[in-house]
């Protein structure tokens, strides 16, 4: 029996604070589609693509007028195609990108992503193809999304795959410059890379997962920040940091609920496995839907100041430790973005002069995410790219 006052307040969340639904991910198997011939590589993509999603933005809608949480996008993780496209040359990995980026339109879903090659202990030769090819591919698909993982704690770091990646984001951007280098957008260079993150550009479907799943991911900045206000504004003597982190708990657990409820609904109707819930405090650009202003209403009045980083580490372990005890389901990267292009609070901090790039290395060190949508100089060159990538990734 659900309480009114946990009913009402759910409803407050989604009405007044933007709480969403950001995505809805269905991550399918595409290992079974191998084949040494290209032709029927992509056919098998294509026919296993549109057996399984076809149906998932009807789906989607379905769910959400009747429950009446808007779910913003509709994606789809792939299999690693490091994996899937093994032995095809240059030639076969364009095809590839292309089918998956004509039936992630016809199927109706914003991303495909998957684009992927996990090399942290050393790259295989289509690894390496795959790798070369992801200027071309970012720059002339629409909804094609990649991600490289450089590196594990067990591992170790691949630095040869790091300076390779330096390169490709610089041509990258090049190809892209005419839309603001946006295909740089769509890639992730990761270290400690969940298999089950259904964000993009960095969602694939990993290893030891089943034939199709979905995974859900679900965001709400603006709750938190509300919630974090509401509780200053009526205490007498203020706060104390305790008070705070529970409070941001008892939010990401209804937050949690809220998304299980939603990806448990829609895998049952589409008769697949439920996987996981990522809640991910990820901002937008509208005011109110903002990582920066949590930091804000939790009392640092300029983001980049003393005391940011240790806020930015409260907030991180509250949502981590809410959202477990609400569910079992719990996965992805699950906790705050410091995305600086998609966060208000953060863009201005940065325009201010109070948040430069050492102090965001410092705090996402202790995020979800690194270094995440930074605008640097055009004129910045590769090895600098691959120093900044890997200077980021020991602490990931």
């Amino acid at each position: 029996m659900h309480r009114t006052e946990d009913v009402l307040a759910t409803l407050s969340m989604i009405r007044q604070y933007k709480l969403d639904v950001r995505t809805v991910t269905m991550g399918i198997d595409l290992q079974p589609c191998a084949a040494p011939d290209l032709s029927t590589l992509c056919d098998r993509i294509r026919e296993r693509l549109v057996h399984y999603s076809g149906r998932l933005r009807a789906v989607c809608r379905e769910v959400e007028g009747r429950y009446g949480i808007p779910i913003v996008n509709r994606r789809i993780a792939v299999s690693p195609i490091g994996w899937v496209a093994a032995g095809q040359r240059t030639e076969g990995l364009l095809a590839i990108a292309r089918t998956l980026d004509a039936v992630a339109a016809e199927v109706g879903v914003d991303l495909v992503g998957g684009f992927s090659a996990l090399v942290q202990k050393g790259w295989t030769e289509a690894e390496r193809r795959l790798i070369a090819s992801l200027p071309e591919v970012l720059s002339t698909t629409e909804r094609v999304c990649a991600s490289v993982n450089v590196g594990t704690t067990a591992a170790g770091i691949n630095m040869d795959a790091i300076l390779a990646l330096g390169h490709v984001l610089k041509e990258t951007a090049e190809r892209t410059r005419d839309h603001d280098g946006f295909g740089c957008a769509k890639l992730v260079i990761f270290a400690n890379a969940p298999s089950d993150n259904p964000f993009m550009a960095g969602a694939f479907h990993g290893p030891g997962e089943p034939d199709c799943v979905i995974n859900i991911g679900v965001s709400g900045p603006g709750v938190v920040k509300a919630a974090v206000e509401d509780l200053v504004t009526h205490s007498h003597t203020g706060p104390t940091l305790g008070d705070i982190a529970e409070e941001i708990k008892s939010t990401a657990f209804r937050v949690t609920r809220v998304g299980e409820l939603i990806g448990r609904e829609v895998a049952a109707r589409l008769g697949v496995s439920f996987g996981i819930v990522d809640l991910s405090l990820a901002p937008t650009p509208q005011v109110g839907d903002s990582v920066g202003e949590i930091l804000q209403a939790m009392g640092v009045v300029r983001i980049g100041a003393p005391g940011s980083t240790a806020a930015l580490a409260l907030l991180n372990d509250a949502v981590k430790k809410g959202g477990s005890f609400a569910s079992s389901s719990v996965g992805g990267l699950s906790g705050a973005f410091v995305a600086v292009s998609e966060d208000a609070a953060l863009a201005r901090a940065v325009e201010a002069g109070d948040l430069t790039l050492a102090k965001l290395e410092a705090m996402t060190a202790v995020c979800s995410v690194g270094l995440d949508m930074i605008a640097v100089p055009g004129e910045t060159d590769a090895e600098t790219l691959a120093a900044l990538i890997a200077d980021r990734s020991p602490s990931a």
